[in-house]
């Protein structure tokens, strides 16, 4: 079985109370909490997909900073998967013009140690935490 090949995003900025916070998306499909991530397209690199579906996701452009661990698991229909992840900052957007769809019904920056609470996945929780110990800037 082929597998899925996927990039996403863990987007920070610093907070107004001068603490870090971690941008997580709402998939009303999955009724989960998540980062902002997707299928490459053919043709398309794990950096250039992370970016692009950053943006499809969230409104935000941004830049890339570090990759983070990637994660690997079997999807919905059992099929090997594996995500990469970078660390990003924004550089231009905002999410209060970000449209709501049928994929990403809510955005929401949340303070990184508050992050784990709301996350849904472990795995999730797991990039999280590698962004921490990296210094997450």
């Amino acid at each position: 079985m082929r597998e899925v090949r996927a990039a996403g995003g863990l987007i920070t900025r610093p907070g107004a109370a001068g603490d870090l916070e971690v941008l997580v998306v709402h998939r009303s499909r999955y009724g989960d909490w998540s980062f902002p991530k997707g299928k490459l397209d053919k043709g398309e690199t794990f950096e250039d997909a992370a970016l692009r579906e950053v943006a499809e996701e969230t409104g935000l452009v941004c830049r890339l900073v570090t990759e983070l661990a990637a994660i690997r698991y079997r999807d919905a229909a059992h099929r090997p998967k594996i995500v990469r992840y970078w660390h990003m900052v924004p550089v231009e957007g905002d999410i209060d013009d970000y449209v709501y769809n049928k994929e990403i019904d809510d955005l929401r920056w949340v303070p990184i140690e508050q992050a784990p609470a709301l996350l849904s996945y472990r795995h999730d929780r797991e990039v999280l935490a590698g962004l921490d110990a990296a210094g997450g800037q």
